[in-house]
């Protein structure tokens, strides 16, 4: 099965458009990875305190369930550039030329549309737990330590809509890439087969460049 590979560049607005993004992303993705880190923290934490201590931490449940948004969100947009989601490889990739792009174009309008949808039902989803009256600006909170729920639930329309943004320059891309028939276009995830796929993570896993 075909998947998502590297994003060339050149000097053009649009790569530069491309590349100023794909910087947010990478913050949003680091604090990703830096949350997995804080969650193996908490559970050494809690379980060092329980084993030795008979005092797990309070409210480990609470903490875990905040973390995860961040852990499952923040990664969308850089994913996105990659090529990385799931996706129907097994057809797209047998499309070359003006067709393939055209699938690609087809595809991700249809993204960009779910992806409005989501963040206007995440965004009033925040909006119920948001309130500026309640204390810590909170209606709802977890049941254990009564953290407040409505910073986690801004990050979900924040992460989608640095993925909208993402997806909507990809359309660009793609719209660029049937207009001039371009065989490697700038600024979307190509294409590659399996083969390519396995020599990339090799060459990185390797620590070397060709």
């Amino acid at each position: 099965m075909a998947g998502g590979g590297a994003v060339l560049e050149d000097g053009s607005i649009f790569s530069r458009l491309d590349r100023e993004l794909a910087k947010a992303e990478s913050i949003f993705a680091f604090f990703a990875g830096l949350t997995v880190f804080l969650m193996m923290l908490l559970a050494v934490f809690s379980v060092t305190g329980r084993n030795f201590f008979n005092a797990p931490l309070p409210g480990y449940v609470d903490w875990i369930e905040f973390a995860m948004p961040f852990l499952a969100f923040l990664g969308i947009a850089w994913t996105q550039r990659q090529g990385g989601h799931i996706r129907m490889d097994i057809l797209i990739g047998r499309l070359k030329g003006r067709a393939g792009w055209a699938a690609e174009f087809v595809t991700t309008f249809f993204t960009l549309a779910l992806l409005i949808l989501l963040i206007w039902g995440s965004w009033a989803h925040f909006q119920r737990s948001f309130d500026w009256a309640a204390p810590l600006w909170s209606r709802d909170s977890s049941i254990d330590i009564a953290l407040p729920l409505w910073p986690v639930k801004l990050l979900v329309p924040v992460a989608f809509s640095l993925t909208a943004v993402r997806v909507a320059l990809q359309l660009w891309g793609y719209a660029r890439a049937f207009v001039e028939g371009a065989e490697r276009p700038i600024g979307v995830p190509l294409v590659l087969s399996a083969a390519e796929q396995a020599a990339e993570e090799a060459r990185h896993v390797g620590g070397f460049e060709k």
